[in-house]
């Protein structure tokens, strides 16, 4: 049964000033509205990009014809960049805010936790917003009281809970927002990218109690740019991108296709050569980075798959020795491991014109996350660089693979170490 079904749904939005600036425009739109026709003041035919300054419309679409439907008990993702639409899409299903076009029909109570502090009265105690956030979802007194204590202590603000709430910190509210709409029980709960706020114990109980209510049959949506929490709650995606719905499918499918959009790269192959942030003399040149995961080309890996690089460089000079350095960096750009040549005892002969060298790392045992690459040429005893160049590619780790027995999240650590075990006594 579908809880949820949207049909043909935009929203529009003026930007600046809410009316068209002249009371005949505005009596002339209204009119038009009443007999069903279209706004005659609205420009069409922009892209629908809302970080473009060149734009000459005053308005925009947040969002444009979005169709899909969720299914009682699913978790559904909803993934893109900033500014896809995807805050404007989970406004309008808790009905802060109305479509402009479309309709969109739910079945049972609705529990959003949107922004910091959606919801709360910031003169009322958490209590007192406790019991008020219950009211509004409809529940009694005593159906509130009974989750109340639950709802506290998932929150950890019983210190605090007969302290108006606009003494709380950020990431209190958070907690205390998050309770109460997983705890009350609503049918369907939509959490927004609220939870970064959290702090890492806090995110992994948040992941957990919504894995929980989804096996309670319940309906949840959540957006995050967290690809690892996605894939790890989810089973299912749509990704918006300037305001459209351009894919929806099996969430892995889904993050895969969105990964490989809004990297450094659309694909897996890295123009070096055109990378101008760079150092050295310049007798040698980086010019093309190829990742290949099990041999086809790909930068989305599993925990213990295997990742082959395909490093080229080129000089125009006769260099009697090279030696080079792979560095690794983490999503933060904290260098991880500094990799070269020598120490797999591979030398390079005299280097002249382009040459292209295959580097394969074994069981890629790294916790889920993105990961950078840097680049260093110069001479063996390291006197002279001849290029350098950082942050210029990365892969992705989504998850475990078959081997791997449990979720794992980057919060955890870096590197995946599975010794052997064994009793000795």
């Amino acid at each position: 049964m579908h809880v949820i079904e949207v049909e043909n749904i935009s929203k529009l939005y003026k930007l600046g000033q809410v009316g068209t600036g002249s009371l005949s425009h505005d009596i002339n739109r209204w009119w038009h509205k009443i007999r069903g026709k279209e706004d005659p003041y609205l420009k069409i035919g922009q892209v629908n990009k809302r970080d473009d300054n060149t734009m000459a419309s005053d308005y925009v679409w947040a969002l444009k014809d979005i169709n899909f439907s969720v299914k009682e008990g699913e978790v559904l993702g909803i993934i893109g960049r900033n500014g896809a639409g995807k805050s404007t899409l989970l406004k309008l299903l808790s009905k802060i805010t109305a479509p402009t076009t479309g309709e969109i029909r739910i079945k049972g109570r609705v529990g959003a936790l949107l922004e910091v502090g959606t919801g709360f009265h910031p003169e009322l105690t958490g209590r007192e917003n406790i019991f008020l956030n219950g009211s509004i979802l409809g529940m009694t007194k005593s159906e509130i009281k009974s989750k109340f204590d639950e709802i506290v202590d998932f929150a950890g603000v019983a210190k605090y809970v007969d302290t108006p709430v606009k003494r709380y910190s950020s990431g209190m509210i958070v907690r205390l927002g998050f309770a109460v709409a997983a705890h009350l029980e609503p049918e369907i709960l939509i959490v927004d990218e609220v939870l970064a706020v959290g702090d890492a114990d806090f995110q992994e109980k948040c992941i957990n109690k919504m894995n929980s209510v989804s096996k309670q049959g319940r309906t949840v949506l959540f957006v995050s740019h967290n690809m690892t929490s996605v894939m790890q709650l989810c089973s299912r995606g749509i990704l918006l991108e300037n305001g459209l719905l351009t894919y929806q499918n099996d969430i892995r499918s889904v993050i895969d296709t969105y990964l490989k959009k809004n990297t450094f790269g659309a694909e897996s192959s890295f123009d070096l050569a055109a990378f101008n942030s760079r150092t050295g003399s310049g007798r040698i040149k980086f010019t093309k980075l190829e990742i290949f995961n099990q041999h086809k080309p790909d930068k989305n890996f599993l925990i213990g798959d295997d990742m082959i690089l395909h490093l080229t460089l080129e000089s125009k000079y006769e260099i009697p020795g090279v030696a080079i350095a792979i560095q690794l960096y983490d999503r933060n750009e904290q260098i991880l491991s500094n990799i070269e040549n020598i120490d797999s005892d591979f030398i390079i002969p005299p280097f002249y014109g382009t040459k292209t060298f295959e580097i394969s790392f074994k069981n890629l045992n790294f916790y889920p996350n993105t990961y950078k690459f840097g680049f260093w040429a110069g001479t063996p005893d390291g006197s002279e660089t001849y290029d350098y160049i950082k942050f210029c590619a990365d892969f992705n780790i989504l998850s475990g693979s078959a081997r791997v027995k449990r979720n794992l999240r980057p919060e955890k650590g870096i590197v995946y170490i599975t010794p052997s075990w064994k009793q000795i006594n």
